[in-house]
């Protein structure tokens, strides 16, 4: 069972670095740590403010014990020149307090102007790399954005990209249609002329019949064409041009009948 569950969280951990990998921006990541850097420069710059206004309290304190210490040897020398020698040794005790505690007070008042001083470097420095890391920042994402930009154009030429493979594949899939609606149509062409299939219509004709009515409508158009050109000249009508055709033709059977019996006068 140990292995089956270690084995089903490395899969789990590939599909989900997978899925991370497809769904991360490093643009977005680049935002992300330049905001993180600037809290970080506030923190110290807060601190730095921090570490400055417990230096100005300290400094308050010593200014105050300091005006106190000078008021108490003020007193002192006072009291030891009216002859009272114990209110000048208080005052003297007092001052002496007073100077331990400025003692101690300058000691931390040290400590915290060197500590304000490394917090302002350090706010310098960090801000110099912030500033610095904005601008590779922008470079990176500008030069992200043309390589994407570039990326895109060069599959859409190519037609490896989704958008225009699924285009390229619609005008193969239309293309392989119609030559198969044209394969199709000349076949049944070719069968219909061939006579291996019937036209259902009744309208298809063979060689001979389409020469005869070709022949037939010729001869109407000739007729027609005659008689309009006599009603046009004032001849004679379209019966009298048939009736004229038929003696020709009676004619023309005399003139071989008498060639054929010859008629002898008696002298």
């Amino acid at each position: 069972m140990s292995g089956v569950m270690k084995r089903m969280g490395m899969i789990f951990r590939a599909k989900a670095n997978k899925a991370l990998d497809r769904a991360e921006d490093p643009r977005e990541t680049l935002d992300y740590s330049y905001q993180k850097q600037l809290e970080l420069l506030q923190k110290v710059r807060r601190g730095v403010a921090d570490v400055a206004t417990s230096r100005k309290r300290l400094e308050l304190q010593l200014n105050g014990l300091q005006s106190q210490s000078s008021k108490l040897e003020d007193q002192g020398r006072k009291a030891l020149a009216l002859g009272r020698e114990d209110l000048a040794r208080e005052a003297l005790s007092r001052r002496a307090a007073l100077q331990q505690q400025v003692s101690d007070l300058e000691v931390q008042h040290q400590t915290l102007q060197g500590e304000e001083e490394k917090l302002t470097l350090a706010a310098q420095r960090l801000q110099a790399k912030v500033d610095a890391f904005r601008t590779k920042k922008e470079t990176i994402k500008a030069t992200y954005t043309a390589a994407q930009a570039q990326t895109r154009i060069a599959e859409s030429f190519s037609g490896i990209s989704e958008e225009m493979s699924d285009v390229g594949v619609a005008i193969q899939r239309a293309e392989d249609k119609t030559a198969q609606l044209q394969a199709r149509a000349g076949a049944i062409d070719e069968l219909l002329a061939s006579g291996a299939l019937d036209d259902q219509s009744g309208l298809a004709k063979d060689d001979i019949q389409a020469e005869l009515d070709r022949l037939s409508g010729g001869t109407d158009v000739e007729l027609e064409l005659q008689r309009m050109k006599a009603e046009l000249s004032g001849g004679p009508s379209q019966q009298a041009i048939e009736g004229g055709q038929q003696d020709a033709a009676g004619t023309g059977q005399g003139q071989n009948q008498g060639q054929s019996h010859p008629r002898f006068d008696k002298q």
